[in-house]
């Protein structure tokens, strides 16, 4: 049991207090989820409890924090309104159907990250370039300052003119409020930058949460300030009070099981499940990088999976890693799973037990722990590196950045990783050489250098002078790689035109992988390829491919 505890956590007091911590950052992300969405902040924060626990006990990297996320929340916005719609347009009304298509999705959402880790596609983040995880943590960074600077705003309703139904709108805050807004911001980022110079034993973030806190309890009387529950009920929530998490049996009783449900939350479940899985393993590897350890990237997707399976199931709102949270759990020294634990058990403690105090916590003091974690987040060494790396580097950094801030941030990854991919491959194409020389027997022979793969096979098409060649060629391909089939069929197309020119061709070189694809396509290439080899670097190879084999 001892050694258990230990792999559990190998520093419990830092892990504890990162996470009481860290659930208090929590809290103001949540609820906001909840307002995009438009649904009760408890379901946010029910949610939040629940993927924050199992993912902490199941998941694959310790440290990593999960709640319920605003990208996820995004995608399901549209579906919750076209769910309320069709609901009211049934023969007998379901009121909130838009509700229960959540649930169902966030089901459906984390059975295909169940999918995903069992096949082991976790692997495929290490596919995602440097430029364009930098690009991730930049992007992401500004997308989260921005959500703090959007808490000097109040939350009001006012009727729209189109519509006539009332909505929620934001006027930024003004005079005095705004001023002890700020102030109070500096004074909780002063002390948790000056307080570990006087002590590293004592948690800096959560001591400053709880000064400010306590300051404006005694001394903030004739001031208005913005607290946890004044920004809740600015939002339409009644505040921070729940209860524990039930099954939620009214999803089987309400939600109609049939081909239009599936269809209508079967893509916005597929993209909230890809999403989630990019945001918590590039999390994931940001978090090795930082700590200088390994996480499993397959566990991980699974452990997600079924944290998001029992939010369907118990009423929360679906979720993934939060790198926010996360970067806030890694400075205040958390590093085991016991921090995901205590973040979740405080949260369902807060909701609980300590609603009433947890709503006096000033959003001010959240605020400045969140922009110190942007500080500490944003990558300022590649800003400093943009003229020093490839073009192609720099362009994929900007444009990862830029698309994460302005639409979406599987979009950016995916779209960084297609141009790093692009630009990889034109580098490629254009290696391809062929030094050429004639033997005192009159043959002409052709020594190829570089990759020969699809993007460098028309390169390899032109290095060839099939009708002035003399009648004996040789193609040596020892300095070259045969990468895929491409390749191939390029190598396959020269040597028949030099054969349907009457010319001998030999084939040098050639892996045996190569060859029996050669062979396959054609039984004249017995001929064609020389397996009698005298060159003494080929036997090196050789010597080595077997080392490695």
């Amino acid at each position: 049991m001892n050694r258990f505890f230990q792999n559990f956590s190998s520093n419990p007091k830092d892990d504890t207090l990162a996470g009481m911590t860290v659930s208090l950052a929590m809290i103001p992300e949540v609820v906001a989820f909840a307002f995009v969405a438009k649904i009760n902040p408890i379901v946010a924060l029910t949610g939040a409890f629940i993927i924050g626990l199992i993912t902490a006990v199941l998941g694959g990297r310790p440290g990593l924090i999960s709640g319920a996320a605003g990208a996820v929340a995004v995608i399901f916005v549209d579906m919750i309104q076209k769910g309320h719609l069709r609901g009211q347009a049934l023969d007998t009304p379901i009121q909130n159907l838009g509700f229960y298509y959540l649930f169902a999705a966030v089901i459906l959402m984390g059975v295909i990250q169940i999918i995903a880790g069992t096949f082991k596609l976790g692997k495929f983040v290490r596919l995602i370039p440097y430029p364009v995880m930098l690009g991730f943590v930049n992007g992401l960074a500004v997308v989260i300052g921005w959500a703090q600077i959007k808490m000097f705003t109040h939350k009001h309703l006012k009727p729209n003119k189109e519509t006539g139904l009332s909505e929620y709108v934001s006027d930024w805050m003004q005079g005095t409020e705004l001023y002890t807004m700020i102030i109070l911001v500096l004074i909780t980022m002063g002390i948790i930058y000056l307080l570990p110079k006087v002590s590293k034993k004592i948690p800096a973030a959560l001591t400053a949460i709880i000064t400010v806190t306590l300051g404006v309890i005694f001394f903030g009387g004739g001031f208005e300030i913005s607290t946890v529950g004044s920004y809740i009920r600015e939002g339409g929530g009644t505040g921070l009070k729940g209860e524990l998490p039930a099954f939620n049996l009214a999803l089987f009783q309400q939600l109609p099981f049939d081909l239009i449900t599936l269809k209508d939350i079967a893509l916005p479940a597929f993209l909230a499940a890809s999403v989630g899985l990019i945001e918590s393993l590039m999390t994931m590897n940001l978090v090795d990088e930082i700590t200088e350890t390994k996480g499993n990237g397959n566990k991980e997707c699974v452990a997600q999976g079924v944290g998001n399976i029992f939010c369907g199931l118990f009423g929360g709102t679906g979720g993934c890693g939060m790198i926010g949270q996360t970067m806030v759990n890694i400075n205040a020294k958390g590093r085991g799973k016991l921090t995901g634990v205590v973040m979740a058990l405080t949260l369902l403690c807060f909701i609980l037990f300590a609603d009433k105090y947890i709503e006096r916590v000033p959003i001010a003091a959240l605020v400045a722990v969140m922009f110190v974690m942007v500080i500490d987040t944003f990558a300022w060494s590649s800003l400093r590196i943009l003229r020093k790396i490839p073009l192609s580097d720099a362009v994929v950094l900007i444009t990862v950045s830029v698309i994460t801030v302005a639409e979406d941030l599987a979009i950016a990854v995916f779209i960084g990783v297609m141009i790093s991919a692009m630009s990889f491959a034109w580098e490629n194409a254009i290696r391809i050489r062929a030094r050429k020389k004639i033997k005192e027997d009159g043959t002409k022979v052709y020594e190829i250098w570089g990759p020969l793969f699809f993007g460098s096979v028309l390169s390899f098409n032109s290095k060839f002078d099939i009708k002035n060649d003399p009648d004996t060629i040789e193609i040596d391909f020892l300095e070259s790689k045969v990468s895929d089939h491409s390749g191939v069929e390029a190598i396959r197309g020269i040597a028949r035109k030099y054969m349907d020119e009457g010319k001998k061709v030999k084939l040098k070189h050639l892996s045996p992988d190569s060859k029996a694809i050669l062979v396959k396509a054609n039984p004249i290439f017995w001929d064609v390829i020389e397996d009698a080899v005298d060159d003494p670097r080929y036997y090196v190879a050789i010597d080595m491919n077997d080392k490695e084999a």
